[in-house]
């Protein structure tokens, strides 16, 4: 989940003057961004989405904020046509099996296409995999939020292109995010 996500990402960034560049891929409301230049105000970030409407919200959220100088949200397809490199990559992918039952409300506050992600619920991370190594910075920090029971299929497609892989807990000790390094 987002907690655990951001939580992931201060303690890896502990004692460290934090990131500069932060990604934010599937951006949304930009949630994940937004709290992450919240966290260290030296930062800047993209927010990338594939859905205007998400990324009209995420620019309403960043002006409500203050945040909106230091953010950029870019309508696209996960990192596609990006060629920097970042400190902090955030990621919340859907990561639904498409034949799963979800539970009450859920599917009426998020569009099928946030939720689903193939048959198996690793499609998007498939996708994800060979372009997160070309954009992790040296000493960064990639967060991928997964679902409560994809943190070893989740972390062996994710570090095929060479990061290292290690699940990160939420409060009640389940594994909810893969967090990537460079080897």
């Amino acid at each position: 989940d987002s907690e655990t996500l951001i939580a992931a990402a201060v303690e890896h960034f502990a004692g460290t003057p934090g990131p500069r560049r932060i990604l934010d891929l599937g951006t949304g409301p930009g949630t994940l961004l937004l709290a992450a230049l919240d966290e260290w105000p030296k930062a800047t970030g993209i927010g990338v989405d594939s859905s205007e409407a998400a990324l009209t919200y995420a620019r309403r959220n960043a002006v409500r904020l203050g945040l909106d100088a230091r953010a950029e949200f870019r309508i696209g397809d996960w990192a596609q046509g990006i060629d920097e490199r970042f400190d902090l990559i955030l990621c919340n992918p859907p990561y639904v099996a498409a034949s799963a039952q979800l539970g009450p409300g859920v599917a009426d506050f998020e569009p099928p296409e946030a939720l689903f992600a193939g048959p198996d619920g690793l499609e998007e991370y498939r996708r994800l995999a060979p372009q997160l190594p070309h954009l992790l910075a040296p000493g960064g920090l990639a967060a991928i939020e997964i679902g409560f029971d994809q943190a070893d299929s989740a972390a062996a497609l994710l570090a095929q292109g060479g990061l290292a892989a290690r699940p990160a807990h939420d409060l009640a000790g389940r594994p909810r995010a893969i967090l990537l390094t460079a080897c």
